[in-house]
């Protein structure tokens, strides 16, 4: 069974295959992958990186793990699983200001505020 790693502090123009090329140097890659944000696009500065062992995995957090890239030194260790967003009470249905809409009034109605 692989290892996921957490790679962070890349340079923002890392891709998907600058990872694999740069971690095969410590073995086999299962599978690499920049995170993007959702609405721009634009890559996040981390990713993850999949190794096929153990061993491999703990020769590239050696290996990488506070080495300069491009001028940042990088962050490489073991990927911690995903807890789940707690409810920070945004969800629900949309704004649309604070008015009472049977208030009456209004233009073209002949009432007053």
């Amino acid at each position: 069974m692989g290892k996921k790693l957490y790679v962070g502090n890349l340079p923002f123009t890392t891709t998907d295959q600058t990872l694999v090329d740069m971690f095969s140097q410590c073995g086999t890659v299962e599978s690499a992958s920049i995170i993007n944000d959702r609405d721009t696009g634009r890559s996040k500065g981390f990713g993850f990186v999949e190794m096929s062992s153990d061993s491999e995995a703990q020769v590239a957090i050696s290996k990488f793990n506070g080495n300069d890239y491009d001028g940042r030194p990088m962050t490489v260790n073991e990927a911690r699983p995903m807890v789940p967003r707690e409810n920070r009470g945004f969800g629900g249905g949309g704004g649309g200001g604070g008015r009472d809409r049977n208030f009456g009034g209004g233009a073209g109605r002949g009432g007053r505020y």
